[in-house]
């Protein structure tokens, strides 16, 4: 949780480095959060049609809807609170294993993309000092 934080409070600085531990936990935390709005909305929205099925009220279902609505709509703008931070840390993993920030461009190419991002982000961290700063490690 610590490095989710960190990240937030880290919320656009793109300079330095960032251990491969600070960038998954933060992706984890980032997936955990938004599965718990699809888990709020889904149970939201089975809840609304059970009403319905055994009240046989369909207007019992506006509510629920509108609540469902919020939901997606607080989910919608996490979403967008967390883009800078999630380039950012996402900048500063590539810095650490030595590489430019400017390679996160690579994930726009299809599919091939994303799975160098992938190795990218896996790799160790560049041993001693770089141009970016101190290694994060040590």
């Amino acid at each position: 949780m610590k490095w989710f934080v960190k990240c937030w409070k880290q919320y656009a600085d793109f300079s330095g480095r960032a251990r491969r531990q600070e960038f998954w936990m933060f992706r984890l935390f980032h997936v955990l959060v938004i599965v718990f709005f699809l888990m709020l909305n889904n149970l939201l929205a089975f809840g609304s049609m059970a009403s319905v099925a055994l009240t046989e009220r369909p207007e019992s279902a506006g509510a629920v809807g509108i609540l469902i609505g919020a939901v997606t709509a607080l989910c919608v703008l996490y979403c967008l609170a967390a883009l800078i931070p999630s380039l950012a840390v996402g900048v500063r993993r590539l810095h650490d294993s030595g590489n430019s920030g400017w390679m996160m461009l690579v994930g726009l190419i299809p599919l091939v993309g994303g799975i160098w991002l992938l190795v990218l982000f896996c790799q160790d961290s560049q041993p001693g000092a770089n141009r970016w700063g101190a290694n994060p490690k040590e």
